[in-house]
């Protein structure tokens, strides 16, 4: 601070300094600031002062300025006093003596301006003893102390009540009079203080007795609070506040207790802010940490309770010491200390003094208030009080009386609530303050829960302004806050109370499921960690449930499912989730659990599923077992008691369909188990691949059909649960979306679920995904009305296009739409015109159809390609589609099933002497109406399925267009329709069977059903192999349909004629599109049917040995799946059946240790093939009864890769269809015709084919070797002929030797593909007889080598020719076939000659070069048993193309007899030879390119042989039957399809030139070729045997066919060719 007094002024003291320190000091005392002039003046005089001391200034100088400003300010005296007080101290301190003297010099001196009074009060004793002011300072402090002591601690002697007993008596007579007249509180105070005076009375003391009386009269509130108002305006504001916390430390000692009255005045007074909340607060016990500390300690007692319960206790001691000590806490907590705080607060409670009651509590721990059960108590009263206007208006139900609640008389409480507003306002801030302990009073809980639930009624309605929505949205959001904070804590709390629990279901159904389950996961998953209370009911819930599980059983359902009840009112939470948790671990507790919830309440089982839900969703929990490969145990148990628990209890089921759905949104399937369950147990719907065929029957009859026969569980009573299925779906819209996002994950299970998973649990994925969209579909086509399902499901293209639906999945869910649609529009039909004629009806029928299917029909034009159009009609792919089993057929056979079943059901009853005569009367009467049900059922399906039929016949003309080929026609109609929809359900795979045969019966034009039926069975390993396990169960339901119904045609000619005879289906000559009917000719005959019947089983046997042997874990699942599904109709032929057996046995072996599954289903089918041996036939029964020898040969459909799996005559008119030339047609048909006879003439010549065929399929293996011996000389010939196409010769051969030379000359067509083979290892005995064999033709060679010579030229020049005789022939054929009405080749013709033109050109001429190839291996000997009558139609058959051929060169054949022989079947050996020449040059030529081609086609042999060595090997060295057959078709497939795939190309330009050439040539060729041929066929039958001349006759006959079949063999190869 600057000093206020410059040195010049001390130095220049008389001259000026003086005059400018008082002017100094007259400016400060005028300054108006008081406090500031008070500190400078007080400064200037401190420093004028210290001068002195110091000695700058003399001391009377001093005093002499000193007087004359002391008049300047009143208090300058005492400034002066203040200044002189400071430098005592400061100079007391001081050593210099000097100082000390100056300042006792300056006070002596300033004497007069500052009074002796002062100046005591403020210096020193000691200074003043030094000044003369007193005499000692010693008695001065003694004279001191004494005063102070009288005045401050000498009570004053007011009379107290012992010595003024009459004046406080007159007080409490005063105070306590009665107070109902006029008497007032003023009147009284006046009288109060008259005592006070006149007996000069305590007023403290007064006041204490005025609040004990106030205390003893609490009803007079309006007479004492103004009267100690009015009393406090005489006393000091604290008096009060300090009488009452005196009163209250009275009773602080540890026994005392505070009695309530005076609590209720504390209160009171606060109410009236007489005194302070603060102030008296200081004066209460316990203390604020004391509290915490408490409430600390309730807490770990509580957790150290928890650990306790959750204890593993051994002994029964333990138990008991348990009980010990729960009886120890319960008493602790019986007897809390006095809490003065908690007494104050519930007397402001209940006087309704919320404010002080809110500010006392927010100073305690939460909750730790209320938990003392009168602060509860008075808090729900105070609630019951606010919410009663509200509460009598909006919340008493109807009905009820109520007890009224009368308001608090003080005005000062809360306000009542009249609306909901102020229901927020006011009680919702209290009901927090509650929280759970509201459960103390259940009936303020119920009347909070009607008042929510009034409010969403409210809030529900429409109709408010916008303002008013947003107040009601708040409101909403406090009401949830409510009910998770107070309402649900409380019903914790509450012991066991049903209703309670009923009354806040009545709030909860109002809220979306979503806000429940929230309030559901925060009361299971938090409120329990908030209060020590509920921490210990938590651990005491689950120790209850615990307790109950371990004696939960099916026998004590009853009492345990009370207990679970009892216990689920209160904690349903925390018993749902430990009983989950034991389901996830014991899935045997599912069915006892279930029955045991039967005593739960609606928000029981709304918790039950939340918990469910919540389970599911568990992030811990892996979904797959550890193997990577199933879906995990626990999941499954969920899944299960998921569709028990919501089948059989009224549960929302909105949350857990939701759930499923966002799972399959995030590409997650797994769940989806769980939509499986619920609906096959909600709506009997059953999912399963298990079904027996009577089942399956019985699902494609109506629903009454279904319920009884087509599930394994008699499924009753789901109308309920079906129905609430149904309402959850269609309330939540979520019927269409899950279809759509199942229908949509079965890809994504695959391409995006499936990356890192195991193959196997991705296809069980799939299965299920599938399986569950089948299901559900199911489930809505059945209970949705149509307007629902029509309003829901979007039209097909929009399906597809839009949604991305598979197309099968598309029509899955559309398909029922159709069918409602029609049968309304049929109906409305019906009504508009009454008329009962069935034609009528059929055509009102036929009407509703197009009505609805037009747009199906336009609609459909989108799925796919226009040219896919061209083929197939968008009609027929919506025909289709849309029908379903129940559309073709009645399953009459289940109708009777059942109602036997009925009928045998009331004899019983009727036998049961123990039943009631009621109950056996209601049981009767149950039957016989299901029985008439089921009557009335068959009778509508039957009707319906007429009209259908009707339908399909008017529409089956415009179906197939045939716009390309019937082969393209076959592969649009198998791709688009078949496959998908024959693994779609069980269901599906025997309608697609059924469709096939239904179009063949409709005789559908341009459908070729032989066509049909190869292509299914040809090839079936890229089928299996793609499937899943589900879907190749469906497959082999499908395979076993075809192939009964194959077997059915096999199994009897007359079935065959009469189902297969004159159909379009069955035709082998396929003619341009638009010609209708065929001749008998043109028909696949009955032998020939069975032959082909034999290759397809041959085709599945190859196809199963080769997936069994591939060692893939899908390939060897599927087909032994596949295998065990087609069981009934195939294996049917021995060695087949064998070698089946074989390679099955083999995996048992393998798989046993690897991969057990594949062994359990090795086992189980191996066992059944066993069991099924009986049965089995010898190859030669199965299809050579007595064959005419040209019919042998089923080289028709032997499905080769290349071949599209045409029959041969289709596939070559296929051929000729593509080509365009209807002339060569037409020949072809008229040739046929001529045909048709010489065959006829053939098959009388050749009874002894059969016979020696049967002797061939029998005989031991020596025979063979003999027999072989015997062939060895005629073995040339037939080779030559096998290579050439001729069928016959080897007939012949077969007549003579039947039993090798088939199999022998099969075998020489086969050299090519043995070799292609050898890989396949040969037992010694079959290497002897090919050793045998090779002497044998070798011989045979010297012997006839002319002959060769001239065959091989023959040969050559016929191949030569073959361009112009398929010319040729076609004219001839058209010819013919106008002449005789359009004949066709009998197929007996076409199959018959079995060798592509390729394979025989070549092999002749291979032949010639090595003549080994040709041998064929006693093996395939053996094996062409079964075949014989066919030697050659593995290869025909193995390849289209080879087939296409053989029925030309059969046609040949018969044109060249037709016109080279007299009426004669003989052709003469000399025919003529114009231009031989010219052909041997050409055939030179040809001889050596086809060499070269042959050597190519050598090398590649030899790498495939290398290849299938694996495939192969096994199974011919265990199946010789099998080899054979196989090597045959592999010819067919490596042979013929090899030489006509490989050849082709570069030979066909080549050969059309010369056949150009060979063309110009005359037909004597051709007759030369002929006779050369004739004289083999007599050559080697004469070598023979049992040669006949009826044997030779026949010869000559084949020998003509077979002539004429190598020619026609080599154009139809071209024609072939073309084709690929």
């Amino acid at each position: 601070m600057a000093a206020l007094l410059p040195a010049e002024w001390i130095k220049n003291w008389e001259k000026g300094g003086k005059s400018e320190f008082v002017q100094l000091c007259r400016a400060l005392s005028e300054n108006k600031n008081h406090d500031v002039g008070f500190r400078d003046i007080q400064q200037a005089l401190y420093e004028l002062a210290y001068h002195v001391v110091r000695g700058n200034l003399k001391h009377d100088q001093a005093s002499n300025v000193l007087g004359d400003v002391i008049e300047f300010r009143e208090d300058m005296p005492s400034i002066l006093a203040d200044v002189f007080c400071i430098l005592d101290i400061e100079t007391s301190c001081l050593e210099e003596k000097n100082k000390r003297d100056h300042f006792t010099q300056l006070v002596l001196a300033c004497l007069y301006l500052v009074s002796d009074t002062v100046l005591k009060e403020r210096l020193d004793p000691e200074t003043l003893e030094s000044l003369g002011l007193i005499k000692q300072s010693q008695q001065f402090n003694q004279k001191s102390v004494k005063i102070k002591t009288k005045l401050f601690y000498k009570q004053q002697k007011f009379n107290l009540l012992r010595e003024e007993n009459e004046g406080y008596a007159k007080l409490i007579a005063e105070l306590g009079q009665d107070l109902s007249g006029n008497i007032t509180s003023d009147l009284i105070l006046e009288n109060i203080k008259s005592l006070i005076g006149c007996f000069n009375l305590d007023p403290n003391r007064v006041l204490d007795i005025i609040l004990e009386v106030y205390e003893c009269r609490p009803e007079y509130d309006d007479f004492f609070v103004p009267l100690i108002e009015s009393y406090m305006y005489m006393c000091e504001p604290q008096t009060l506040c300090h009488i009452l916390g005196f009163k209250f430390k009275f009773y602080q000692d540890p026994s005392g207790e505070t009695p309530s009255s005076l609590y209720r005045v504390a209160a009171v007074l606060l109410q009236h802010n007489l005194i302070d909340l603060e102030d008296l607060y200081v004066h209460l016990l316990p203390g604020d940490n004391a509290i915490i500390e408490e409430h600390k300690r309730e807490i770990v007692e509580a957790k150290q309770i928890v650990r306790k319960l959750t204890m593993v206790v051994l002994s029964s001691e333990k138990t008991e010491e348990k009980e010990k000590e729960k009886e120890k806490e319960e008493e602790k907590t019986e007897k809390p200390p006095d809490n003065q705080k908690l007494g104050l607060l519930e007397a402001l409670l209940k006087i309704g003094d919320w404010h002080h009651a809110q500010s006392i509590m927010d100073q305690m721990p939460p909750f730790y208030a209320t938990s003392h059960k009168p602060i509860a108590i008075a808090l729900c009263q105070l609630v019951h009080v606010t919410i009663e206007p509200l509460y009598r208006r909006v919340g008493v139900p109807k009905g009820a009386k109520g007890s009224p609640i009368s308001s608090l008389p003080n005005k000062r409480a809360p306000k009542q609530a009249e609306s909901f507003e102020e229901l927020r306002k006011e009680v919702f801030n209290m009901l927090c303050y509650l929280g759970p302990h509201l459960s103390h009073d259940p009936i303020l809980f119920a009347k909070v829960v009607r008042l929510g639930k009034a409010f969403m009624k409210e809030f529900q309605s429409d109709g408010s302004k916008q303002e008013d929505k947003e107040k009601m949205e708040t409101l909403f959001s406090c009401l949830l806050s409510i009910t998770d904070q107070v309402l649900l804590p409380s019903l914790s709390l509450m012991d066991c109370n049903a209703c309670m629990s009923e009354e806040l279901w009545g709030m909860f159904k109002t809220f979306p499921y979503q806000y429940r389950y929230r309030l559901y996961g925060q009361w299971k998953n938090e409120t329990y960690n908030s209060h020590p209370l509920l921490v210990k009911v938590k651990a005491q819930t689950i120790d209850r449930a615990k307790y109950i599980m371990k004696r939960l059983t099916k026998e004590n359902v009853k009492p345990s499912g009370r207990q679970i009840g009892k216990l689920s009112h209160s904690n349903p939470t925390i018993l749902f989730d430990y009983i989950l948790s034991q389901i996830q671990k014991y899935d045997n507790l599912i069915t006892p659990v279930v029955d045991s919830l039967k005593y739960l309440t609606s928000l029981n089982y709304d918790v039950l599923a939340y918990c469910i839900i919540e389970a599911l969703a568990n992030p811990e929990k892996e979904r797959m077992k550890h193997d990577d490969t199933t879906i995990s145990s626990w999941l499954q148990s969920l899944a299960s008691f998921c569709g028990a628990v919501f089948r059989k209890y009224p549960i929302e089921l909105a949350g857990l369909l939701q759930y499923v759905a966002n799972q399959l949104k995030a590409g997650k399937s797994f769940d989806l188990l769980i939509l499986k369950e619920v609906v096959q147990k909600m709506a009997g719907i059953e999912i399963t691949e298990e079904m027996t065929m009577e089942q399956l029957e019985a699902m494609t009859g109506g629903e009454q059909l279904k319920a009884e026969g087509g599930y394994f569980g008699q499924i009753r009573n789901t109308k309920k649960s079906s129905q609430r299925l149904k309402d959850a779906l269609l309330d939540h819209d979520l019927a269409l979306p899950l279809c759509l996002l199942m229908a949509q994950q079965r890809n994504g299970v695959i391409f995006q679920e499936g990356g890192e998973k195991h193959l196997k649990l991705v296809g069980k994925l799939y299965d299920q995904c599938h399986d569950t969209l089948v299901q559900f579909g199911g489930f809505l086509a059945s209970n949705l009305s149509t307007e629902d399902y029509i309003k829901r499901v979007p039209s097909i293209d929009v399906l597809c296009n839009e949604f991305h639906t598979p197309h099968d999945a598309a029509f899955f869910l559309s398909r029922p739409m159709y069918a409602h649609h029609i049968s309304s529009k049929y109906d409305e039909l019906k009504k508009a015109e009454k008329g009962n004629k069935q034609q009528h009806k059929v055509h009102k029928y036929i009407t509703s159809c197009e009505l609805v299917m037009a747009p199906v029909h336009e609609a459909v034009i989108s799925l796919h390609l226009p040219k896919v159009w061209d083929d197939i009609s968008p009609q027929f792919y919506a025909t289709f589609w849309s029908l379903t089993m129940y559309d073709l057929a009645v399953p009459h056979s289940s109708y009777d099933r059942e109602v036997n079943k009925l009928k045998v059901q009331m004899k019983a009853i009727d036998d049961n002497q123990e039943m009631p005569p009621n109950k056996k009367k209601k049981e009767k009467e149950r039957c016989t109406a299901l029985q008439d049900k089921l009557l009335e059922e068959e009778k509508k399906q039957l009707e319906h399925v007429q009209r259908v039929l009707q339908r399909l016949k008017l529409e089956k003309d415009n179906w197939l267009l045939a716009k390309s080929t019937k082969n393209e026609t076959i592969t649009k109609f198998l791709q688009l329709c078949i496959f998908p929809r024959c693994i779609f359900s069980a269901i599906d795979a025997v309608y697609c069977a059924h469709f096939v045969e239904l179009v063949h019966q409709q005789k559908t034009p341009n459908f070729s059903t032989l066509l049909c039926y190869d292509r299914v069975f040809s090839d079936i390993i890229y089928t299996v192999a793609s499937c899943t396990e589900n879907e190749a169960s469906r497959y082999g339901r499908f395979l076993c349909c075809m192939l009964e119904t194959v077997t059915r045609w096999h199994s009897d000619r007359v079935i065959y004629e009469k189902e297969c005879g004159n159909y379009p289906g069955f035709l082998t000559i396929l003619r341009a599109t638009g010609f209708d009917g065929g001749n008998k000719a043109d028909q696949l005959d009955y032998e020939n049917f069975r032959h082909v019947v034999h290759k397809w089983h041959y085709k599945l046997t190859k196809a199963s040995v080769h997936c069994l042997e591939t060692g893939e874990y899908t390939h060897i699942r599927n087909i032994l799946i596949v295998l065990t599904k087609i069981l009934p109709w195939y294996p049917k032929v021995l060695n087949l059946g064998q070698a089946l057996e074989r390679r099955v046995h083999k995996i048992c072996q393998e798989e046993k240790e690897k991969r057990p599954d594949l062994y359990a289903l090795a086992m189980g089918y191996s066992g059944q093939l066993k069991s099924r041996k009986p049965f089995m036939i010898p190859e030669n029964e199965f299809h050579h009864k007595d064959p005419p020898a040209r019919n042998a040969v089923p080289a028709t459909v032997q499905n080769g890769p290349g071949g599209a799996g045409m029959p041969t005559s289709l596939t070559i008119n296929t051929v000729r269809l593509e080509e365009g030339t209807t002339e060569e047609t037409d020949k072809l048909k008229e040739k046929s015709q001529g045909v048709v006879k010489v065959i006829n003439k053939t098959v009388n010549a050749t009874p002894k084919v059969t016979t020696s065929n049967g002797n061939s399929a029998s005989n031991s293996k020596i025979i063979k070797e003999k027999d072989d011996k015997e062939k060895s000389g005629k073995e040339k010939d037939k080779e030559k002929k096998d290579k050439t196409p001729a069928a016959t010769p080897e007939m012949k051969a077969l007549g003579k030797d039947g039993k090798d030379k088939p199999k022998e000359e099969r075998a020489n067509k086969d050299e090519k593909a043995r070799e292609i083979k050898e890989k396949t290892p040969k037992s010694d005995k079959e290497k002897e007889k090919v050793k045998k064999e090779e002497k044998a033709s070798k011989e045979e060679k010297s012997k006839t080598v002319v002959t060769i010579i001239e065959s091989k030229s023959t040969a050559e020049k016929e191949r030569e020719k073959e361009p112009s005789r398929e010319r040729d022939l076609a004219k001839e054929m058209k010819s013919k076939e106008n002449a005789k009405g359009g004949e066709k080749v009998p197929v007996a013709g076409s199959l018959k000659s079995p060798v592509p033109r390729s394979e025989t050109s070549e092999s002749e001429r291979e032949q010639k070069r090595r003549k080994v190839d040709t041998h064929s291996s006693p093996s395939h000997s053996s094996t062409v048993k079964g075949t014989a009558v066919l030697p050659k139609v593995p290869l025909v058959s193995e390849n289209c193309t080879s087939s296409r051929v053989i029925s030309v060169h059969f046609l040949q054949d018969n044109l060249n007899e037709l016109k080279d022989s007299s009426a004669k079947h003989y052709i003469n050996h000399t025919t003529p030879t114009l231009s031989k020449s010219k052909e041997r040059e050409v055939e030179k030529k040809d001889l050596d390119k086809s060499r070269e081609r042959s050597r190519e086609r050598e090398k590649k042999e030899e790498k495939d042989r290398k290849d299938r060595k694996r495939d192969h090997s096994n199974s011919d060295r265990e199946v010789p039957q099998d080899s054979t057959k196989r090597r045959k078709e592999e010819n067919g497939t490596t042979g013929s399809s090899k030489h006509s795939k490989s050849e082709s190309p570069s030979d066909s330009p080549r050969l059309n030139e010369k056949e150009k050439e060979k063309n110009k040539s005359k037909s004597s060729g051709k007759e030369k070729g002929d006779s050369i041929k004739a004289e083999k066929m007599e050559k080697s039958s004469s070598g023979s045997k049992k040669e006949s001349r009826h044997d030779k006759e026949k010869a000559e006959k084949k020998e003509k066919r077979d002539s004429t079949g190598g020619k026609e063999e080599k154009k139809h190869h071209k024609s072939s060719d073309k084709h690929r």
